[in-house]
C-alpha cells in the first residue's frame, strides 16, 4: 500500500497561505524532493487549478524565476488526481476523482508504488479526517503572516500526530522541515 503524504509550507502563526511565504532555491528544491517520493499527486481543485495557471507549460520567457523551473518540470509530469465536484474536465496529465473520498483515496492507496503527495488546505483537512493522511510534514518558516489557517485541527482530533526529531533540512530563510 502506498502512503499519503501531507507536506506544506507554515508561518510561525499557522499561515500557509504562498503569498505570505518567500519561496527561494532552497524551499523549491525541498519541493522538488517531496515530488519526487510521489507517484502521483492527490490534489483538491483550487490548489490543481493555482499549480496548473503557474507551471503548466509554455511559460513566457521570464514568467517566473529560474529557480522555479525544476519545480515546474517536475509538477508538470506528475500524474495529477483532482477532487472536485465543480471541474467538468481536467487534462494537465491529470484526471476527476468524484464520489465518496475516502473509498476513492483508499483505492489510489493500495495501488502499487511509492506514494502519493497532497497539499493546499480544505482537501488534506478532510482527508486528516477521515484518517487517510499517512505522514505530515510542517516546513516551518520563521516569521509571522498575521493571517493562518487550521491545517492541523482533523489531524490533531483524530490523535494522529507524533513527535518526531527535526529533519533539520534549512529551509526558505531558515525554516526547519519537521
Amino acid at each position: 500500500m502506498r502512503p499519503l503524504r501531507y507536506s506544506i509550507n507554515v508561518t510561525l502563526d499557522g499561515c500557509c497561505d504562498h503569498r505570505a511565504i518567500p519561496a527561494d532555491e532552497e524551499l523549491h528544491r525541498h519541493a522538488v524532493e517531496n515530488l519526487d517520493q510521489a507517484d502521483a499527486l492527490l490534489l483538491g481543485r483550487v490548489t490543481y487549478l493555482m499549480m496548473e495557471a503557474a507551471f503548466r507549460p509554455p511559460a513566457q520567457t521570464g514568467a517566473r524565476p529560474d529557480l522555479m523551473e525544476p519545480f515546474a518540470r517536475t509538477i508538470d509530469a506528475k500524474k495529477k488526481y483532482v477532487v472536485s465536484s465543480t471541474l467538468d474536465r481536467v487534462d494537465w496529465n491529470a484526471e476527476l476523482v468524484r464520489g465518496d473520498l475516502a473509498k476513492a483515496v483508499q483505492q489510489l492507496k493500495r495501488e502499487s508504488g511509492n506514494g502519493l503527495g497532497t497539499g493546499g488546505v480544505k482537501l488534506p483537512m478532510a482527508l486528516a479526517e477521515l484518517g487517510l493522511i499517512d505522514e505530515y510534514e510542517f516546513v516551518v518558516q520563521p516569521r509571522l503572516a498575521g493571517h493562518w489557517a487550521d491545517i492541523v485541527r482533523g489531524a490533531i482530533e483524530v490523535g494522529r500526530l507524533e513527535a518526531r526529531e527535526p529533519a533539520g533540512a534549512q529551509l526558505g530563510g531558515g525554516g526547519d522541515a519537521v
